[in-house]
């Protein structure tokens, strides 16, 4: 197994768009063929739209896009930008009429970061598409990532920023690639060591405490976990699967977050994980899932190690180390 670069894993163009005076923002996924799709969604909290078109029962083969956001579900409107850019380039399902695009959306709730009354729109999600391409996407306080952190069980002012993280393997011709908008109640731990890397920061700022170990020190009495959460992203394989394939493959990924988000899938977060298929390489399922996994764990690191502070708050490079800029 390799890594290589994230848009490696081919059939695809992705771009991002913010406004970082709001702190939010979108990334875009846009698939060169209608791309099959599953998703599995275990927080108890999500904001999405068109989830539905994945349920394998239903007719729809793929989608066409995939966008990623703040917003919260004000951001759901974000998807209109997407689908204006597809239908003018007469890309959607035929239905004898007119093209009718596929569009997928997951928010995070960003709302408190920056202002809440700016959130993104179809105009933003417009500018994504416009700037998407098959280049590096970049990683961390950007797009979707803009205003996510993490850390929040005991309020704002202990969490540390996030941002967006991509990751992706090659072992023989399959390949695996994950992108992951991080925006977690929990802590955030390095899939292959073990060590906290983000999280709630002790009362003096300087280090990180155990959400978990709060949470279960708290568990005789009610506490409201709503301090805005939600982790999303997906995975993507050049493997060929049907919906229902898919759909496990995410189910898998999802042991990515478990490994590396403590607390995760709670009530308070609405976490999900989408799974496509952009190409037609014979593949193994318990394979690519097991690869998925991985790398989304990969990606969640990175979505840690790339970010910058902002809105006031530090991110790992400024906890443990001066910050790009600053030294």
């Amino acid at each position: 197994m390799q890594e290589i670069e994230f848009m490696e894993v081919g059939g695809f163009r992705a771009g991002h768009a913010q406004d970082l005076e709001a702190g939010t923002g979108c990334t875009v996924l846009l698939f060169d063929h209608c791309a099959p799709a599953g998703v599995d969604i275990r927080g108890g909290g999500p904001a999405s739209r068109e989830t539905p078109l994945l349920d394998p029962r239903m007719d729809a083969k793929g989608i066409h896009a995939l966008l990623l956001s703040g917003g919260s579900a004000f951001g759901l409107d974000a998807a209109g930008g997407v689908m204006r850019y597809l239908e003018e380039r007469d890309i959607g399902f035929d239905t004898g009429i007119t093209r009718v695009p596929l569009v997928c959306q997951s928010c995070i709730f960003d709302l408190a970061v920056g202002r809440p009354d700016i959130r993104p729109d179809a105009a933003m999600a417009y500018q994504a598409c416009m700037s998407a391409s098959r280049s590096p996407l970049e990683n961390g306080c950007t797009g979707g990532g803009t205003g996510a952190c993490v850390g929040k069980y005991r309020g704002r002012q202990y969490a540390m920023k996030t941002g967006i993280g991509t990751y992706a393997v090659q072992t023989g011709g399959i390949r695996v690639g994950a992108i992951v908008v991080l925006n977690a109640l929990g802590d955030i731990f390095d899939i292959d060591t073990g060590e906290q890397l983000a999280g709630m920061r002790t009362e003096d700022g300087g280090g990180l405490r155990q959400t978990e170990q709060a949470l279960w020190e708290d568990a005789g009495q009610l506490h409201d976990l709503f301090t805005g959460n939600t982790t999303i992203g997906a995975v993507l394989t050049n493997g060929a699967f049907t919906k229902a394939e898919l759909g496990k493959i995410a189910s898998m990924t999802h042991n990515g977050y478990a490994r590396t988000i403590r607390p995760v899938h709670t009530t308070a977060d609405g976490d999900s994980i989408y799974a496509l298929s952009v190409g037609t390489q014979t593949a193994d399922l318990n394979a690519v899932g097991s690869l998925a996994a991985y790398a989304m764990g990969k990606a969640i690191g990175r979505a840690v190690t790339s970010a910058v502070p902002m809105f006031g708050l530090p991110s790992l490079s400024a906890l443990y180390r001066p910050a790009p800029g600053n030294r």
